[in-house]
């Protein structure tokens, strides 16, 4: 795999982003992280994940300039729903998942870190749903999770504003369960928060993590589908375009609201 890597030790799996300089979320880099978690779940001697980024971020967000690829709304939304299957898949994992996140996790890397289990992270890590800013809207399951996690009022001042919070905020709302001053300090605590995870039974932890996936709200999947068709009609708008362009020029975009 060119985009990550998969190191098992002691029964924990390390999966780490590597494309660099932000680890964006490139229909190649999705297709590999699929691959290794295919792996991590046949594998015996893996009872717990984690997931972290190579370089200064963890997931600053998706591939851009793979959205001026996509030729209409049709392959926008076809887009959401293959990023919503993978963050599904997480999120259902039959093995402990752990984010452990530093730098930014931003898009679809807030999104990724969301289907985790249990996120850590560092006080200085930014955390937010920017699509706004480019004339999308979040379309990996980010309009459902986040009010899940941190409420109705505030997931819409995230998603609205664009605005980033800290890892220090993030723990106030429930987002994040641990921050940490420094990086090295942070992948110490994931370690050996993994380890006294896969001292458990993975028969058992398997049954607990299937038992979570029931308090999901009955309406969880009607809204990912009707995010996926949002997100179509958001890919072949006019701003889309605008701000997707911007974004690559490095502008600000000049949006006309259609």
């Amino acid at each position: 795999m060119e985009t990550l890597s998969v190191k098992v030790e002691q029964q924990i799996a390390t999966i780490t982003l590597n494309r660099p300089p932000a680890n964006a979320l490139s229909s190649q880099l999705l297709q590999e992280l699929a691959q290794a978690f295919d792996e991590v779940e046949h594998n015996e001697d893996v009872s717990v994940i984690i997931l972290h980024g190579e370089g200064r971020f963890f997931a600053a967000g998706a591939d851009i300039k793979e959205f001026t690829t996509l030729e209409s709304g049709a392959k926008f939304a076809e887009s959401a729903t293959e990023g919503q299957r993978l963050m599904n898949r997480i999120e259902a994992f039959p093995k402990p998942v752990i984010a452990a996140i530093h730098g930014a996790a931003l898009g679809g890397g807030l999104e990724l870190a969301m289907a985790c289990h249990i996120r850590l992270a560092t006080e200085d890590t930014k955390l937010g749903l920017p699509e706004l800013q480019l004339g999308l809207i979040p379309g990996f399951a980010g309009t459902q999770r986040l009010p899940r996690i941190v409420g109705q009022a505030k997931a819409t001042e995230l998603i609205l504003t664009s605005e980033p919070i800290s890892g220090s905020e993030a723990l106030s709302l429930g987002l994040i369960n641990s921050v940490h001053s420094e990086q090295a300090l942070m992948m110490e605590e994931a370690y050996k928060l993994a380890g006294k995870i896969a001292k458990k039974s993975s028969f058992t932890i398997k049954l607990a993590l299937e038992a979570l996936t029931y308090a999901k709200d009955a309406n969880f999947t009607a809204g990912l589908e009707k995010e996926a068709e949002l997100f179509g009609a958001a890919g072949e708008s006019h701003d889309s375009k605008e701000g997707i362009q911007a974004f690559i020029e490095k502008r600000k975009p000049e949006f006309k609201n259609k």
